[in-house]
């Protein structure tokens, strides 16, 4: 079991209706099911006086992201909608980062990247992070295959020790085993999965 202190922070990717409620534009399967077990997780890190942050996706009604726009996902996620909003069962009791304003690519909590030029931004996460005192980080959330993976991978690279609780994610799985491919990327970058 993943012991917390305030040196840790537990991360939470992208619990939000259009991910984690089975009617939202990019459902992911059982997405729904974990919101119990962050939950718990959520008092365990807040009981030890750990940091605990949020990712969200945020995009803008058009972004080179969507479909519809050219990219690969359904419209999700757009900013003031039920679909962006926290799934209503989820505790929040930390700082959100939200990820994809502008319409960049936003996979990881850590960065984005400009759909047009390709540059890489960086979020919010890594400062508040480092101004905290946070040297190791838990991630738990959806989905697995994208924004959990990316998360925990930058994560290892920018020098935080890094566990995945892989019991709290849930992949989309596009094609199939990409859930099993991504934990094992994750592992092969540094992270421990619980």
């Amino acid at each position: 079991m993943t012991s917390y202190d305030p040196a840790t922070a537990l991360v939470v990717v992208d619990v939000q209706n259009d991910f984690a409620d089975p009617a939202g534009s990019l459902a992911v399967p059982g997405g729904d099911r974990l919101v119990p077990a962050i939950n718990a997780e959520v008092q365990r890190a807040a009981t030890a006086g750990s940091v605990i942050v949020y990712t969200q996706d945020w995009h803008p009604e058009s972004t080179p992201h969507f479909a519809k726009d050219g990219g690969i996902w359904p419209v999700h996620c757009v900013g003031g909608t039920w679909g962006a909003e926290f799934h209503p069962d989820l505790q929040v009791v930390g700082r959100s980062i939200r990820k994809g304003q502008e319409g960049e690519d936003g996979y990881s909590g850590f960065r984005m990247r400009d759909a047009g030029t390709g540059e890489e931004i960086p979020t919010d996460l890594e400062g508040f992070l480092r101004e905290a005192g946070v040297s190791r980080v838990v991630v738990c959330g959806l989905a697995t295959d994208y924004c959990v993976k990316e998360t925990a991978i930058d994560a290892v690279r920018l020098g935080f020790g890094t566990t995945v609780a892989a019991g709290m994610i849930a992949a989309v799985d596009r094609e199939p085993g990409d859930g099993d491919r991504a934990i094992e990327a994750m592992r092969a970058a540094g992270a421990q999965l619980e």
